[in-house]
């Protein structure tokens, strides 16, 4: 069954090539998909789910499918649903269809097939898929300084790419092994050596997930990219590198990650800190979008630092915090993305100072707009608040008093402020958009149509949903 979920985006690609309406076959494909996924939900542990192919005897590759836990089962569930809300957001460029929606499927697949591959060598091949018609995208059919944004982009994802790549095949032989599952059984790997592995993984994935310094590509690839590549690579392909981390560091590294501790708390306090500034200094709405994703990256590896404080350690909030966390803003920025993308066709811009009233204009899309900001600044009720809360607790879960305060209480400390940064740039893009007199861009602006609408409110009831009842997700890891 998971093989059918990573092939049919790969079917209705090739479909699109042979001549189909390019469109309603990756809609169709992706409501599909969307299907088996929520059915993976509720029967991701009976035996069906999984699958091994032969592929290469010496050393023995395998293409293994299968959901290993429920973090695996909820990065699924992330996938096919902005996948589905991506390809029904946007408008195709006249003569480009295929290009555009045969991207965003094979996108689609390649995050799919990551989450979902238990043998490493697919698990970094499959990511390595999606990188392809994300450069493409970006570079063929972005606007502003999107070559520029492509090339950056590929440079530094290259680079990550290499990087992992050598700690990947490290790890392999340190365990003698490409399958995740068997290397979760193996024996413990030298504490030497973990502490190189871990380097390698944590500036490798950390590229790819965009921690600071190895920051700069993102955010003029997001704000170049069309809506659904920023959709998916955002909301999606970006979280591959935590649950990396997750799935590989914590488990069979927990002394190299320690090791790097307390770099590891600097670096994610330039993610909220630092980027959280520059994001407040943003004169576009697609560059401040961009730069918030990049920000609240911190968060999420904020919860993997709680982790590595105690090597072997028991900490039961921090996995599901970065998951449900994963989770949250994996919806919550698409959402962004999508309507952002509504916002530059309805006025032509995207300069927040050329923007005002389009709330008296377009109130639903006032409205969207306002929900996913606020569950973006992590207001109550809404899922990236209750992923939030879980980081903070995760980091004093193994606080002694009697010790005093270590690296990851300290920079919970400080990351506490990023709360107060996102409320700043969110409430002052939402009053300069739609508050306001009208201005000549927003004179004659449109509201969402019913087409706009539907991927809007699917992300906008998922994040109520999550918001108000975490467990619906949370009960998946127990």
């Amino acid at each position: 069954m998971l093989l059918l979920i990573v092939l049919l985006p790969l079917l209705a690609f090739g479909a699109i090539l042979a001549g189909a309406k390019a469109r309603q076959t990756a809609v169709i494909a992706c409501g599909a998909n969307l299907a088996l996924g929520l059915l993976a939900a509720f029967t991701w542990k009976a035996g069906f789910w999984n699958l091994s192919l032969p592929v290469l005897s010496a050393p023995a590759i395998h293409l293994s499918l299968g959901l290993m836990d429920g973090m695996s089962v909820i990065m699924l569930l992330l996938s096919v649903i902005v996948a589905f809300a991506a390809v029904l957001t946007g408008q195709a460029p006249d003569g480009r269809e295929k290009l555009y929606y045969g991207s965003s499927l094979l996108i689609a697949a390649g995050a799919i097939g990551a989450f979902v591959a238990t043998d490493l060598f697919f698990f970094y091949a499959f990511h390595e898929l999606a990188l392809i018609p994300t450069f493409l995208m970006i570079g063929m059919l972005g606007r502003g300084e999107n070559k520029a944004a492509a090339w950056k982009i590929t440079i530094y994802l290259g680079f990550g790419s290499l990087v992992l790549l050598a700690g990947l095949v490290w790890l392999a032989s340190a365990t003698g092994t490409f399958d995740m599952v068997a290397m979760q059984e193996s024996t413990a790997i030298d504490p030497a050596a973990q502490k190189g592995i871990a380097a390698f993984l944590i500036v490798g994935f950390g590229i790819l997930v965009s921690l600071f310094p190895f920051h700069s590509w993102a955010a003029p690839a997001y704000a170049s990219a069309p809506a659904p590549t920023a959709m998916l690579h955002a909301g999606v392909l970006k979280k591959f590198g935590l649950y990396g981390l997750l799935r590989l560091a914590v488990p069979l590294l927990p002394e190299g990650l320690h090791a790097w501790l307390v770099p590891l708390c600097v670096l994610l306090l330039g993610n909220i800190l630092w980027v959280g500034f520059v994001t407040i200094s943003q004169k576009r709405l697609d560059g401040m979008l961009g730069n918030s994703s990049v920000m609240h990256m911190g968060y999420i590896f904020l919860a993997i630092a709680a982790l590595a404080a105690v090597p072997g350690g028991e900490n039961a909030w921090a996995v599901p915090a970065a998951v449900l966390l994963m989770f949250a803003h994996g919806i919550s920025i698409a959402m962004l993305f999508g309507l952002a993308d509504k916002i530059e066709r309805t006025t032509g811009t995207l300069d927040l100072d050329e923007l005002g009233g389009l709330g008296k204009a377009a109130p639903s899309l006032a409205f969207l707009f306002g929900l996913v900001g606020m569950a973006s600044i992590g207001l109550p009720g809404l899922a990236n608040f209750a992923g939030e809360v879980m980081v903070f607790i995760a980091s004093f879960k193994n606080y002694d008093p009697a010790a005093g305060m270590g690296p990851v209480q300290i920079t919970c400390i400080l990351a506490i402020w990023g709360v107060v940064i996102s409320a700043i740039y969110m409430l002052r893009a939402y009053r300069k958009v739609f508050q306001g007199p009208f201005v000549k861009a927003t004179e004659g602006a449109s509201d969402l149509s019913l087409v706009d609408r539907v991927p809007a409110v699917l992300l906008a009831v998922v994040l109520l949903a999550v918001g108000l009842c975490p467990n619906l997700l949370l009960s998946l890891l127990r």
